[in-house]
């Protein structure tokens, strides 16, 4: 009952929370053989941000447009930008072109619609409520059996919003989907090496475990380093493959256009990867498996989703049953991680209230395992269509939107309240065991499973990381039993009380101490809420975060007021006055939530080091960073974290805080990265996933020189971190 009328009060209103911004406003140019526009990712710009603009080309049927390389003739598309005071403008992102051959040439191209991103940085000294105007002019090659020039001069009109900016209604998700499988560095290892008139370009990782290399293509930058004409034979490893390419360059010796390095996009079915191969010798792993057709130079590229099945693909050995074993056990355990105390409170209550019912015990014990279910199974469901969709998210995804962060600071509020006794929601709870009706019972052990789900979700616990790495590869069915079998781990233990009437007749008859009890489970709640209201501070700011305490203050008064009518103890025996200001003031938390998800977010500075530790810095995390640092001979630890994981908090305030620690940095010539998730990062989110993860905490340690990391448990303690630092300076 409590679960339930608090859903419907508080978050029922606050799920329309976001402000719709003005569009943004482009006019389509026609040069001939394209129709030209820009269209933006986001409906407005906020000061100190980054905006994505996209130069969209409709090409007409047969004829084609040119990527950055366009092979053996043609010309890559330009853009000269005009902007505003202050406003700047970065590379295009090129999505991965086609193959399209003519007569002996090789050409890279693109066909039908083509949106071309770049990136716009805001100044923060953009005024809100002003209109900007980006102005862009853009010269192509478009061509099918000739070839015509042909230029466009094309604007958007942009306003400028306080923040924050929402997607462009018509175009946000298209340039989204567009951002999301362009080529992207995957912490790939790739080198070439000449093998008589042959470059032998071999690429491992282990984003490629499980790929499809069956039409596998190697796109350069550099339109002299290869012979784009000239099939790409491929070999298979088991851990990569290599493609066998035709110099474009003299081997001779006395050569001087042999290159240092050989960059482009390896393309696959499954996805295209940045890569930058150096001169060296083949590495184990990436021959010998086999080999496959070469890519014909007359056929086009494509991409299209990996068959499903092979557990391969994240790591995972014994496929789906290994995973379905891993996720219950992780479940279980996930009882004892840290995101999930403060739910054990209300876990608690509800079974002191029932303890000697055993039919109701047994209800509520069903019923809790059906809100763990469906709870699990949406979450589970969104993860993957949203991942389908192309967004680069993970497991505890909805902790990275500050307003369902801000809605669960609000809803722990008042069910610590509800357990402090400011005010009741149906029977008391010495009176549960014969009052409250079987309905309303259930409904509150089902929202609690729900609540449980939602607030564990940004915890991965021992076994389960490895399982929902596996599922996310999946296909959809085989995903969902995934998250099935994770879900009846959780709830098992709960469950299985509920039926032991053994156990729970230990448990003294109801009383007077089940009122001590309940006030005192109120205290985890009161620290959920602080700590949700943290995690919003650091992805709002100081303004919003001044509102939501604000909000807080207003709900906690409904809350009060709204105590006092229940219980007639306001104006007499009319409670209407009472729930009356507790209309108001509910009324004023929601609008004071509202404005503190509109409150404008400080522009985001460039990232620094911070400390870890007594004398322990972490720097910024990127895998061109960890790279490096690896080529100096140094040993890298990599802290995948969120504001909004607890176990990560936990294991920073432990393990990695400590004076041994640091000496133990320092002594093997060790340094600490941190990659910082607490809000939506595609490249995170990519290097997790390279690694068969679908959440933090992640924790890599790297070998100085060159090697794949060391993957480190969930939970740390001092000495494992120490031991694996000095494991991995022995290389």
């Amino acid at each position: 009952m409590l679960l339930r009328r608090l859903f419907a009060a508080v978050l029922a209103p606050l799920a329309v929370l976001a402000a719709v911004a003005s569009p943004a406003h482009a006019e389509v140019v026609k040069t001939g053989h394209i129709e030209v526009e820009l269209v933006s990712q986001e409906a407005a710009a906020v000061p100190g941000s980054t905006v994505f603009v996209a130069l969209r080309q409709k090409i007409q049927p047969h004829w084609h447009t040119y990527w950055r390389n366009p092979g053996d003739a043609g010309d890559a598309t330009k853009i000269v930008w005009t902007l505003p005071a202050g406003w700047t403008a970065g590379d295009i992102v090129w999505p991965t072109p086609e193959r399209v051959r003519v007569g002996p040439l090789q050409d890279y191209a693109y066909s039908g619609e083509v949106l071309l991103p770049v990136p716009i940085t805001v100044p923060a000294s953009a005024k809100p409520g002003q209109t900007v105007t980006l102005q862009a002019a853009a010269a192509f090659l478009v061509c099918e059996e000739i070839c015509v020039p042909e230029d466009a001069v094309v604007t958007l009109s942009l306003p400028v919003v306080a923040g924050p900016a929402k997607p462009d209604p018509k175009w946000g998700e298209t340039v989204g989907k567009v951002l999301a499988a362009a080529p992207k560095p995957a912490g790939l290892k790739a080198t070439w090496k000449k093998d008589g008139e042959t470059l032998k370009l071999s690429v491992t990782g282990a984003a490629l475990k499980g790929a499809d290399f069956a039409d596998a293509y190697f796109f350069p930058y550099s339109g002299k380093a290869i012979d784009h004409a000239a099939p790409q034979a491929i070999e298979r490893g088991a851990e990569g493959l290599t493609l066998s390419l035709t110099a474009g360059f003299d081997f001779g010796p006395e050569a001087t256009e042999a290159p240092t390095e050989l960059s482009g996009v390896l393309a696959l079915k499954g996805g295209s990867y940045e890569i930058t191969a150096t001169p060296g010798e083949t590495p184990a792993g990436s021959v010998g498996l086999g080999s496959l057709p070469a890519a014909g130079a007359g056929s086009t590229g494509g991409s299209q989703a990996p068959g499903g099945g092979d557990a391969a693909a994240s790591g995972l050995a014994g496929g789906l049953p290994v995973a379905l074993l891993f996720a219950f056990l992780g479940g279980l355990i996930l009882n004892l991680m840290p995101c999930v105390f403060p739910v054990l409170s209300m876990k608690a209550a509800s079974l002191a209230a029932h303890a000697h019912d055993a039919g109701k015990t047994r209800a509520q014990g069903l019923a809790f395992l059906a809100g763990v279910v469906a709870t699990f199974i949406a979450l589970a469901g969104l993860l993957i269509a949203v991942r389908a969709g192309g967004e680069a998210v993970g497991w505890g995804f909805q902790l990275q939107s500050p307003a369902v962060v801000a809605v669960l600071a609000l809803l722990m509020l008042l069910v610590a309240l509800n357990l402090s006794g400011v005010f009741e929601v149906g029977a008391a709870v010495q009176g549960a065991a014969g009052g409250v009706s079987a309905g309303s019972g259930l409904a509150g052990a089902f929202l609690t499973g729900a609540l449980a789900v939602i607030v564990a979700a940004p915890c991965t616990a021992p076994f389960m990381a490895g399982a929902l790495g596996f599922a996310l590869t999946q296909p959809p069915a085989f995903a969902l039993l995934v998250f099935l079998a994770l879900a009846f781990g959780f709830a098992a233990p709960f469950v299985i009380l509920a039926f032991a009437p053994g156990l729970l007749k230990k448990l003294p008859r109801p009383g007077a101490w089940m009122d001590v009890l309940k006030h005192a489970l109120a205290f985890p709640m009161y620290g959920a809420a602080a700590w949700l209201v943290w995690v919003f501070s650091q992805q709002a700011g100081g303004v919003a975060l001044a509102l939501l305490l604000a909000a807080a203050v207003l709900v906690a008064f409904a809350a009060w007021a709204y105590g006092l009518g229940e219980t007639r103890r306001f104006a007499g025996k009319t409670p209407l006055v009472a729930f009356g200001f507790a209309l108001v003031g509910l009324a004023g938390g929601v609008a004071l939530t509202v404005g503190a998800l509109k409150a404008p977010v400080p522009a985001a500075g460039p990232q620094t080091a911070e400390v870890a530790g007594p004398g322990l810095v972490a720097e910024p995390w990127s895998p061109e960073r960890v790279a490096a640092l690896q080529a100096e001979g140094k040993v890298v630890m990599v802290d995948f974290t969120a504001d909004w994981c607890v176990t990560c908090k936990v294991n920073e305030k432990t393990a990695l805080a400590g004076p041994r620690l640091a000496d133990a940095f320092k002594a093997q010539n060790a340094v600490l990265l941190k990659a910082d998730w607490t809000k939506r990062d595609a490249t995170i989110a990519a290097a997790l996933a390279e690694h068969g993860r679908a959440g933090v905490p992640l924790y890599l340690v790297y070998p100085k020189g060159a090697g794949a990391p060391v993957i480190l448990p969930q939970l740390l303690t001092e000495g494992l971190v120490i031991e694996a630092v000095e494991k991995a300076a022995e290389g």
